[in-house]
Formats: C-alpha cells, sequence, structure tokens
C-alpha cells in the first residue's frame, strides 16, 4: 500500500471515529494537531473528562490487533504532546484520558478503548 492510501485510510478512520464520538455525546475539540514532539489525532471532551485519542486502522488482523502498535515508545510521546498541548492552550487542570480507537477495514469492526494507557 502507498503512502497516499495510507493517509487516506487514516483521515477516513479519523472521520469516522469522530461520528462515533459525537454520537456518544463527546465534543471534538481538536484534530490532526501536531507539535515538534509529536501528534495528536483527536482531542475531545468527554463530560469533563479531557480525552487524548489515538486511533489505529488495518485491513485485517494478518500482522495483529491495530491496538497492538501503539508501543511503550509511541506511548510516550502522546504523553508528552498531551502535556505540551495542555501548556500551549493554558487548559485548566481537569481531569485527562489517554483513549485508543481502532478500525479493522475489511470486518468494519470498531473498538474503542478507554483510559488504553
Amino acid at each position: 500500500m502507498n503512502q497516499r492510501n495510507t493517509i487516506e485510510k487514516g483521515s477516513r478512520g479519523e472521520e469516522l471515529v469522530c461520528d462515533r464520538l459525537v454520537q456518544r455525546k463527546f465534543k471534538i475539540i481538536d484534530r490532526n494537531v501536531r507539535e515538534k514532539i509529536g501528534e495528536i489525532d483527536i482531542v475531545a471532551m468527554d463530560g469533563d473528562t479531557l480525552c487524548f485519542i489515538e486511533v489505529r486502522t488495518r485491513r485485517d488482523t494478518t500482522y495483529g490487533h491495530p491496538a497492538e502498535t501503539i508501543t511503550p515508545n509511541k506511548q510516550r510521546h502522546i504523553r508528552r504532546s498531551a502535556e505540551y498541548y495542555l501548556i500551549k492552550n493554558n487548559i485548566a487542570p481537569c481531569p485527562i484520558r489517554f483513549d485508543v480507537a481502532t478500525i479493522i477495514w475489511n470486518s468494519m469492526q470498531f473498538d474503542y478503548f478507554e483510559n488504553a494507557f
């Protein structure tokens, strides 16, 4: 698969996740936040909790579940990006959470993991 197809599927996945989150009464705050340290796919409010959401998609599970691709190193980058986001946007202290949303395209399986790490 070429990089363009990968990016397009990632964008489609993020759209799908945002739609599902809105259905669940989340408020989308930001998307595709890119900082020097890393990137955050979706920032959303779930009640009074600020959620930093990583989206992972795969065509199928031949090489494992998409959630398995979030390594400790990736988790560290997301946490650091979230810290930077909080400071940069002068966000008052509030509960925060790191969630993971996954999509397996061939089966259209959607999973959402709250407090994933």
